[in-house]
C-alpha cells in the first residue's frame, strides 16, 4: 500500500471507532442536549457548506467543461441529466435520509401502541441499518480521493465526519434500542472498511464520485438536523454556532 492508502485505511479506523465507541459517551445523550452533541453538529454542517458545497460547484464545472456528444451519449440520458443537477442529487440525498427517518418514527410509534415498547420494528431497522451502511461505505470510499492526499485534509475530513459519525450514532441508538448495540453498530462500522477497501481496488470517474459527494452531502445535512431541531430536544444554539464558525475558520486557513 502507499502513503494514501494507509492514511485512509487510518482513518476509516478512526471513522468506525467512532460508531464503536459513541455508546460510551454517555454524557452525550442528556436533555437538554449536550453541548458537546451540538458542537459537533456545527462542525459537521460547517464542512458541508464550507468544502463540499464549493467542491460540488468545482465538480459541475468541471463537468461541464468535458461535455462532448460521444461522452454524452455512452453516458444515458438518466446520467447526464444528473450530472449537470449536481445539487439537485444533495436534494436527493436529503429526501432519502428523511424518508429513512420518518419511517423508523412511524415504526416506533406503531410498535409502542401494539406492544408498549419504544422501538423500531425490525423491517425499519433493517432498513436504517442498510441506508446508514450504504452512507458510512461511501464515506470509506471517498477517504481515497486525489483531493484528500494531503495530510491536513484527511484530518479535516475525519475530524468532520468522525463527529457526524457520532451524532448519527446516538439517533440510530434511540430508534432501535438493544438491536443496534448488539448488531447494527457493527455493520455500520465495518462499512466504513469496506468503502475503504473499493476505495484501493475499484476505481470510479470523476463524475460519479461528484454526484456521490453531492448525496452524502445532503445526508449530512439532514441527519445533524434531525437531531438539532426537535423541540424536545432542546438543542443548544451556541455550541452549534460555535463550532460551525471555528470550523469554518479552520477551513480557511488551511
Amino acid at each position: 500500500m502507499d502513503d494514501q492508502e494507509i492514511a485512509a485505511l487510518i482513518a476509516a479506523l478512526v471513522l468506525a471507532a467512532a460508531h464503536l465507541s459513541a455508546a460510551q459517551l454517555r454524557f452525550l445523550r442528556v436533555v437538554p442536549r449536550s453541548r458537546w452533541l451540538s458542537l459537533a453538529g456545527g462542525i459537521s454542517v460547517a464542512y458541508v457548506f464550507v468544502h463540499l458545497l464549493p467542491e460540488l460547484a468545482e465538480g459541475q464545472a468541471s463537468i461541464e467543461g468535458e461535455r462532448g456528444a460521444e461522452a454524452e451519449a455512452a453516458r444515458g440520458p438518466l446520467l447526464e441529466f444528473l450530472e449537470h443537477h449536481v445539487y439537485l442529487v444533495a436534494l436527493i440525498g436529503l429526501t432519502v435520509f428523511y424518508g429513512v427517518e420518518k419511517h423508523a418514527l412511524s415504526s416506533r410509534r406503531s410498535r409502542c401502541d401494539q406492544t408498549g415498547e419504544d422501538r423500531t420494528t425490525s423491517e425499519a431497522f433493517w432498513l436504517s441499518i442498510a441506508s446508514f451502511a450504504a452512507y458510512n461505505a461511501v464515506i470509506g470510499y471517498l477517504l481515497l480521493r486525489e483531493e484528500l492526499s494531503e495530510i491536513d485534509a484527511i484530518v479535516l475530513y475525519t475530524v468532520a465526519l468522525g463527529v457526524h459519525f457520532v451524532i448519527n450514532d446516538i439517533g440510530l441508538r434511540e430508534h432501535h434500542r438493544d438491536s443496534y448495540d448488539h448488531v447494527g453498530r457493527w455493520i455500520v462500522a465495518a462499512a466504513v472498511l469496506v468503502g475503504w477497501l473499493a476505495g484501493i481496488t475499484i476505481e470510479i470517474s470523476e463524475r460519479v464520485i461528484a454526484l456521490v459527494i453531492a448525496f452524502i452531502a445532503g445526508g449530512v445535512v439532514l441527519n445533524v438536523f434531525k437531531e438539532e431541531l426537535p423541540g424536545e430536544r432542546r438543542a443548544q444554539f451556541w455550541p452549534f454556532a460555535g463550532g460551525a464558525l471555528a470550523y469554518t475558520a479552520l477551513l480557511q486557513l488551511l
